[in-house]
């Protein structure tokens, strides 16, 4: 009996507790009378920088490395020999076809050319003289007043006056030749280098070199396509003109323009390149022969080219990716293959839809499958300069 009589006492007590537990709940401020409940936090979303896929056409093109040559190049040299009296054109200085560039002392020749045509006139009064001598004596011999042996005579003196006033007329010409070298005139339109005989040098020996002309109006441009390029520079010269923009090292602007003219015919065994030279306008003649430049050959157009940010690309071991929002703004991987850059822009041949938003930012912070926030999508902007070969 007095054991029943604590159990009920220790049930009591354990009763009394639990109310006493239940009304310090209900009173206690923002009890409300239920138990709080621990809420599951929200999934964080990483703020993400994306852009638009940009679709147009674009150049397809080859890029090489290049130097200058000129078109028409020759050494001045002095036919005759004789004193530098002049240079009418100064050093590096423009000039036309047919200036005067050089004068030689033409006295010397002049004169011989004074005796050469004064032996022309004294031979051609022979001439004259021989030949109505030879017709006075048709009728003489036909009369018996003159022998046939005497007409014979007067034949050949009539012949030998004949030979010399040959001799006369190219021992002129001869001397209006010498003449004419004592001056040097331009062959072609160009610009003259340095001097290397002033006023005053005497040209001794034929062949003396007395200044380079270039020609810089049009210029040829020559580079080194590989074998493996070559059908496609073939198929673009067989559908039409092959446009050549020059560039200087430095630009990102082409200065030049002109045309591939010419494919050599062999390739070379050592290298596996072709030598290729294209025809370019140089009218501001800021092109000089043996320049280094860079050419580009614009070969077809491409049309719907998916183009993205440089800085979109990712890099694993499978090769190039990008990231894309997908559905519930959750990253979507995309392998990728590249083209040409154009820019700051990489062409993507495939992997890629032109509605896809590219992740161009935070990649390292997001993986396949995480939740971001897309900022505002910025669509890149296509440089100026066009393309560039990758």
């Amino acid at each position: 009996m007095p054991n029943r009589k604590l159990v009920v006492s220790v049930a009591l007590i354990a009763v009394v507790a639990a109310a006493a537990y239940v009304a310090k709940d209900k009173w206690m401020p923002g009890g409300g009378g239920q138990q709080t409940a621990n809420a599951a936090p929200a999934p964080f979303a990483m703020p993400v920088p994306v852009a638009s896929v940009i679709k147009k056409s674009i150049p397809i093109y080859y890029e090489y490395s290049a130097r200058t040559e000129a078109i028409s190049s020759v050494t001045l040299q002095a036919k005759v020999a004789g004193y530098i009296q002049a240079q009418p054109a100064a050093d590096g200085s423009d000039v036309k076809k047919g200036d005067l560039l050089y004068q030689i002392d033409p006295r010397d020749y002049q004169s011989a050319l004074d005796q050469a045509q004064a032996n022309q006139k004294r031979d051609k009064a022979a001439l004259d003289y021989a030949r109505a001598n030879t017709l006075r004596g048709q009728d003489l011999i036909k009369s018996g007043y003159l022998s046939k042996d005497l007409y014979e005579q007067r034949l050949s003196a009539e012949r030998q006056a004949e030979a010399s006033l040959i001799a006369d007329d190219a021992a002129v010409r001869a001397a209006q030749l010498n003449l004419s070298y004592t001056e040097i005139r331009a062959p072609f339109d160009g610009r003259l280098g340095r001097n290397q005989a002033p006023i005053g040098t005497l040209i001794s020996s034929i062949g003396t070199v007395v200044n380079t002309l270039v020609h810089l109006d049009t210029v040829y441009v020559t580079f080194n396509p590989s074998e493996t390029e070559l059908p496609e520079i073939q198929k673009a010269r067989a559908a039409g003109k092959v446009t050549a923009e020059v560039y200087f090292p430095n630009d990102t602007e082409a200065r030049h323009k002109g045309e591939l003219t010419f494919l050599d015919n062999s390739i070379d065994r050592l290298t596996g390149t072709i030598n290729a030279r294209a025809t370019i306008k140089n009218a501001d003649k800021t092109l000089l022969p043996g320049q280094y430049v860079r050419v580009r050959l614009l070969l077809r157009e491409q049309p719907n080219a998916l183009l993205v940010p440089q800085v979109a690309l990712g890099s694993s071991q499978f090769g190039k990716f990008l990231y894309v929002v997908g559905e519930g703004n959750k990253v979507e991987i995309r392998n990728v293959t590249l083209g040409r850059t154009e820019g700051d822009l990489v062409v993507i041949p495939t992997g890629l839809k032109d509605t896809d938003q590219v992740i161009s930012g935070n990649l390292q912070k997001i993986g396949p499958g995480a939740l971001v926030q897309p900022l505002p999508p910025q669509a890149g902007k296509p440089p100026a300069n066009g393309g560039q070969k990758t």
